[in-house]
């Protein structure tokens, strides 16, 4: 949906310049748009009735300071609230798992490796492994530069020794047969010798997960939000997450304490004394372990 939607719908309730907006009419678009529904007979998803009228907002606001309405008749307009959703994660058995799908007999396999061990160990975002060059790696400390990351802000960030292996091997072994014909800086190429796109890149991490069947969708962002997730439960300290993935506010780091559930969960499971079915019964019944079975969790102590 667009502006030219809601354009035609105003042109048919009478409204036919922008000074005709009222609150009230928006209240009543509002209203239509979460009553109307698609083709397939599905209402619309929140997401779609926030973006549309969120725009609605953006464009009525450029109108008022470019004086082409007298006051903006959006401004006490309340979007719907848009459902908390906490990013998807991988245990670390399995981003273990999905790090072993290259196939390393292969050049590429070994490229491949590099950029998971890339994005895992550091928690860059997409288009900062893109634009990686060679001039941003410091191999001796194990560190490397990103520049002009989100918010046009460099920062420097470490990466484990393991992926200092891996990225020595594609250097030494796989990137100077792709770069043969090629005078990129980039330090990631395709094997035709040229950068990776966006996309190209969205697609083979998701290659590899998709491969490793874990049942979890995702790209190159799962590799992020895994780290600060993982990392936090290891013991970093929340400052420390927001500095290595550059963000500018530390209440966007802290979503990471929401999906660190499951330390807590196994917190809970090894001190609560209720925690388990055993604590009273100084032996399971054959009914217990039946039950148990049903519920299979990960954080049951064996």
């Amino acid at each position: 949906m667009n502006l030219r939607i809601f354009v035609k719908w105003c042109a048919r309730t009478g409204a036919k310049a922008p000074s005709a907006v009222t609150r009230n009419l928006l209240e009543r678009y509002q209203q239509y748009l979460f009553f109307y529904r698609k083709k397939d007979g599905q209402p619309l998803a929140i997401s779609s009735q926030h973006s549309q009228l969120a725009l609605i907002k953006l464009w009525f606001r450029w109108m008022e300071r470019r004086h082409f309405v007298s006051s903006d008749p959006t401004l006490e307009l309340e979007l719907p609230r848009l459902a908390y959703r906490l990013p998807a994660v991988l245990t670390k058995e399995e981003v273990e798992f999905v790090l072993q799908q290259p196939r390393l007999e292969k050049l590429t396999g070994i490229r491949d490796r590099a950029i998971l061990e890339m994005l895992y160990s550091t928690g860059m975002r997409r288009m900062e492994l893109l634009r990686l060059s060679f001039f941003d790696l410091d191999l001796r400390l194990g560190v490397l530069t990103i520049r002009e990351g989100k918010g046009r802000k460099d920062r420097v960030v470490p990466f484990g020794e393991r992926a200092l292996y891996w990225l020595d091997r594609y250097l030494s072994e796989a990137r100077p047969v792709f770069a043969a014909n090629s005078s990129s800086n980039t330090v990631f190429l395709t094997h035709f010798g040229r950068p990776f796109t966006p996309n190209h890149l969205s697609w083979l991490a998701g290659r590899y997960l998709r491969a490793a069947n874990l049942g979890k969708k995702g790209a190159c962002h799962i590799f992020r939000h895994t780290a600060a997730t993982l990392m936090l439960e290891g013991g970093a300290d929340s400052r420390y997450i927001q500095a290595m993935l550059g963000h500018a506010r530390l209440d966007t780091t802290q979503i990471y304490t929401h999906v660190s559930i499951r330390m807590l969960k196994q917190i809970h499971t090894n001190t609560h004394p209720s925690a388990q079915l055993e604590s009273e019964l100084e032996q399971p019944t054959d009914e217990h372990i039946t039950w148990r079975k049903r519920y299979t969790s990960p954080f049951v102590r064996k």
